[in-house]
């Protein structure tokens, strides 16, 4: 099996290799911040390799009483939680405007398969799905209304969907695994835990090596 994981930014990419620890079948790519970058990107190395699989692997932040600080989170599915429009009703996904999807399901066997392997290395584990949005939140009145807007919401970030449309139109299964740096809600820097988050990101790695 040939898969490609795609991360944000160099920190995370350094994790995810010595997770991996040179596996062959592994290309681990930094595509850049955010869904935009992270989808020319994705398409770019696709359109070069021949791949089975593609993950978006990273750091995010875990809604309150979905995720917690220092756990990892396998997506169920991978969620562009800001791609509509606001309504005098309130939000309107990009579905119910008739323009396309917000929406791209995960390999549901692979990401049983992987959480199973995670929670058999003792690793914190949770799944839910995962949401992408191009501007994270920073107060609570917002982290509500997207746990409100998208049941289960579990984690926020900024690549999943990027990652997740260029491998859909593909056609290739993808996966996005996070490990939770910051509680969704105002910006606290004092309180993130990114370092943790990393070296949880490396051994979730060291799992996927051996399970997949």
């Amino acid at each position: 099996m040939r898969i490609l994981v795609m991360t944000a930014v160099a920190a995370e990419q350094d994790a995810v290799l010595r997770g991996i620890n040179n596996d062959p079948r592994f290309d681990v790519v930094a595509g850049g911040v955010g869904p935009v970058a992270a989808a020319i990107s994705t398409t770019k190395v696709i359109a070069k390799g021949e791949y089975d699989l593609v993950i978006s692997a990273g750091i995010g932040g875990g809604f309150i009483g979905r995720a917690d600080v220092g756990s990892i989170v396998v997506a169920t599915d991978i969620i562009a939680a800001d791609l509509g429009a606001q309504t005098t009703e309130g939000f309107a996904s990009i579905e119910q405007l008739g323009f396309g999807i917000s929406r791209v399901p995960v390999d549901q066997e692979l990401a049983t398969k992987v959480a199973d392997a995670f929670q058999k290395a003792e690793l914190s584990t949770f799944t839910g799905p995962v949401l992408t949005l191009s501007t994270v939140t920073g107060s609570f009145e917002t982290a509500e209304d997207l746990a409100l807007r998208v049941e289960g919401a579990t984690v926020e970030a900024m690549e999943g969907f990027g990652v997740a449309l260029a491998a859909h139109d593909a056609k290739l299964p993808v996966l996005e695994i996070r490990t939770i740096s910051n509680p969704v809600g105002p910006r606290d820097k004092s309180s993130w835990k990114i370092k943790e988050a990393l070296q949880q990101l490396e051994k979730a790695s060291s799992v996927l090596a051996e399970v997949l």
